[in-house]
């Protein structure tokens, strides 16, 4: 997901040193992020970027209109997560296999935010370490998610 943010148009939002997680730091390094866009946003989220999304959109209004959540890991009370509608329409992707989450916890997140649940099959934890590189499939939940935008 991360060579995506080279696209015209596309950004990255640095993610701060660590570990430990800092989710602070991670959430505040979102606001910059969102904040130098004057155009609507659609974020892409990754692991613990899609906590930081949700603790973003707890405490923030801003161009923020949907949000691809891939695969957030269940953070076993290290963190208040927000359970409660995000603001901006949204899809979860679960894997079946993912060593961070179970398929029930990437319900509970999909029921508690409003998100759509997409379930991607036994991915892992979708990123590189499982052998991910190019993902056709979450390109096209951007692209479902960026024609309800405009």
């Amino acid at each position: 997901m991360r060579q995506w943010a080279a696209r015209p148009g596309w950004a990255w939002a640095p993610e701060p040193p660590g570990p430990p997680l800092v989710l602070a730091d991670r959430v505040a390094a979102l606001n910059t992020a969102i904040a130098s866009s004057g155009e609507p946003v659609v974020l892409v989220a990754h692991s613990a970027g899609c906590i930081a999304t949700a603790i973003w959109a707890a405490a923030h209004a801003g161009p923020v209109r949907a949000a691809l959540l891939a695969t957030p890991p269940d953070l076993g009370g290290q963190a208040a997560v927000p359970m409660r509608p995000l603001p901006f329409r949204s899809i979860v992707v679960a894997s079946s296999d993912d060593p961070y989450c179970s398929p029930a916890g990437f319900a509970a997140y999909a029921a508690a935010w409003g998100s759509a649940l997409h379930d991607a099959g036994a991915v892992g934890h979708l990123d590189s370490a499982t052998g991910f590189g190019p993902w056709p499939d979450g390109e096209a939940l951007v692209a479902e998610l960026a024609a309800q935008v405009r």
